[in-house]
């Protein structure tokens, strides 16, 4: 029988050169011991169909090997390089030992992954059985089945302990990584326009942010906006933070750069009752009207914020490289009162790897003098914002451009020539909005027979849309990703014309892990998912692990691709075979979403 075990082994490892593509983007994961026990798991995956015809073999492996197998198991796990040389004949029968002994339930006192006893958990609603989990906190990808049930993960175990009933919806994700749902600590919409928000879902994404960059779409009565965003039916998940700009203008300060003791004590009072409802205070201090907030205005808006532990996530001042020091600066001073996040962390026209790392080291040193602070950084050398990010304070609204494009006509030309050129050039400002869309500013200055400055002023103005921006070096910004305390967020959106409403995600994958290798996939996934949960406050979402709500995303890293593109941006990613969101089904490849699931999340949870 011990020959019948081994012959039978060693003609499945023969047949499952299709794990090799996943084989390979895991042992970038794992040094030598989890990646041997991974790869051996697996394979002996494929010997399931053995079971209840191996009695005696049960029965022979139990009497002679268990005790020599839990002295390997135990000598493999502290000794890498025994294992590795130990992978051959030996070590699959090994594999083959734990497989029948668990199916028989004579080893579960030997599993690693702490369960309730699989022989009696209840009927569940999902069993993703079969994938590689990589459970968001960064820890190497393990063989395992997630049971979900009322739609929160029960139990998480080696493949084959979990029972079900007939009635389980089973999806079989051999071959695939499991992962928790990611979230987007930065992203845009309108859930009263685009409520599906596919873009997201398609890449994995189960719950997204709204209300950056200081502008939110209430500053007061949420419930009831929340009430009417759920009677949309909403595709993913969604966490709402209240805009200092918003709260600026609704409190009636507006463009007012030294508002009185009584105005900020409304606008306080105003960000405490919005705290109730949102996760965090946005600002977009490159923008009107948070451009005029001064350091004591934006302190005691931190100490509402910090009384109430939310988040500051900010468009800081100025990203030019600069001026990225200051701005910098000026969120750490804040984060003397609360924690605070440097949204999109970027340096417009900086240069080279160094570079990023200095940045890094500056937001390092901070977290060791106790600032709790984080950031996050989308995959492109591209941001996109409105055009009025190119003007100057004086003719950023409509008002005061119409005013000083007469009495400052030659003012305006020469700092927006200035401006552009010092941003690449308008070659390198691409427009997102009708007529011109999908042309650069050079080439609208030419099809207009004028000087691209000269086009700005009489053609196009400061509320004329928004354009595409490269304006940053990729060695630079490689660097900031690497930085620990950065996570990935995609600044899209389903309607902006930049591909990382729709491939962020994809791209970080594809690009990031398996192209250039800078992220393994088990910190790009923790990057993607118990980071950004972190830092929202989300308790039950981000990790893999009972009790956790069951948001999940299932795919084969080597089939991720990116499609979305700047010509054409609103192309769906694929290869995320099926997302789920609270344990069931939302989204599913060749099919796309199949319901709506989503809801809006309210900090208590």
């Amino acid at each position: 029988m011990k020959h019948d075990v081994l012959r039978y082994v060693n003609r499945k490892e023969r047949s499952v050169g299709w794990l090799m593509p996943l084989i390979k983007v895991i042992s970038r994961d794992t040094r030598n011991q989890r990646f041997k026990r991974t790869v051996g798991a697996e394979v002996l995956g494929c010997a399931s169909s053995l079971g209840g015809n191996l009695a005696e073999s049960a029965t022979w492996l139990r009497n002679s090997w268990q005790r020599k197998l839990s002295g390997l198991i135990r000598r493999l796990a502290r000794d890498g390089q025994r294992f590795s040389r130990t992978l051959g004949v030996s070590f699959v029968l090994v594999g083959v030992a734990l497989l029948l002994v668990s199916r028989v339930g004579l080893a579960s006192s030997e599993v690693s992954v702490p369960i309730s006893n699989p022989a009696h958990t209840q009927p569940a609603d999902l069993l993703i059985r079969g994938g590689f989990v990589v459970d968001g906190t960064g820890s190497a990808p393990e063989p395992a089945d997630v049971l979900v049930r009322g739609g929160k993960i029960q139990a998480v175990a080696p493949h084959g302990l979990l029972k079900t009933t007939p009635s389980v919806q089973v999806i079989d994700a051999a071959g695939r990584v499991v992962a928790p749902g990611f979230i987007d600590p930065h992203s845009h919409g309108d859930p009263l326009e685009t409520s599906g928000f596919e873009n997201f879902l398609a890449q994995g994404v189960t719950t997204i942010t709204l209300g950056q960059d200081g502008s939110s779409p209430a500053t007061a009565d949420f419930p009831k906006l929340f009430t009417e965003y759920e009677a949309k039916g909403l595709g993913v998940n969604i966490a709402m933070f209240v805009g200092h700009g918003s709260l600026r203008a609704d409190s009636g300060i507006g463009q007012n750069a030294h508002p009185s003791d009584e105005d900020l004590a409304r606008m306080t009072q105003m960000l405490d009752d919005a705290l109730d409802h949102t996760f965090g205070m946005s600002s977009g201090l490159e923008y009107q009207p948070g451009l005029w907030a001064s350091s004591g205005e934006l302190e005691a808006l931190a100490k509402v914020v910090g009384a109430r532990d939310r988040v500051i996530m900010s468009h800081m001042r100025n990203e030019d490289d600069d001026q990225l020091d200051a701005s910098i600066d000026e969120l750490l001073a804040q984060g003397r009162f609360a924690r605070v996040h440097a949204a999109h962390l970027k340096s417009v026209y900086g240069q080279g790897a160094e570079r990023g790392q200095a940045i890094i080291q500056r937001l390092q040193q901070a977290r060791a003098s106790g600032i709790q602070v984080t950031a996050d950084f989308y995959p492109y050398t591209a941001s996109y914002t409105s055009v009025s990010l190119i003007f100057p304070v004086w003719a950023k609204t409509q008002a005061d451009f119409e005013a000083n494009k007469i009495t400052r006509r030659a003012d305006l030309l020469q700092h927006l020539r200035h401006r552009v050129l010092a941003r690449n050039g308008p070659g390198a400002m691409l427009m997102a909005n009708a007529p011109y869309t999908g042309m650069t500013l050079d080439t609208v200055a030419k099809q207009l027979g004028k000087p691209f400055e000269v086009a700005l002023v009489d053609d196009l103005g400061p509320n004329s849309g928004s354009a595409a921006y490269f304006v940053m070096n990729e060695a630079l910004q490689g660097a900031l990703l690497e930085g620990e305390m950065v996570m990935v967020g995609s600044d899209g959106s389903p309607t902006g014309f930049h591909p990382r409403g729709h491939g962020s995600v994809a791209r970080i994958i594809e690009r990031e892990v398996l192209e250039q290798q800078r992220l393994s996939l088990a910190v790009a996934v923790k990057k993607m998912t118990s980071m950004p949960a972190d830092v929202l406050g989300l308790k039950d979402r981000g990790r893999i692990a009972p009790g956790m709500v069951a948001d999940l995303v299932v795919f084969a890293p080597q089939a991720v691709r990116e499609t979305a593109t700047f010509e054409s941006p609103h192309q769906l990613a694929e290869g995320f075979d099926w997302v789920v969101i609270s344990g069931q089904v939302a989204f599913q490849s060749g099919q796309g979403a199949v319901a709506r699931l989503g809801r809006v999340l309210r900090p208590a949870d």
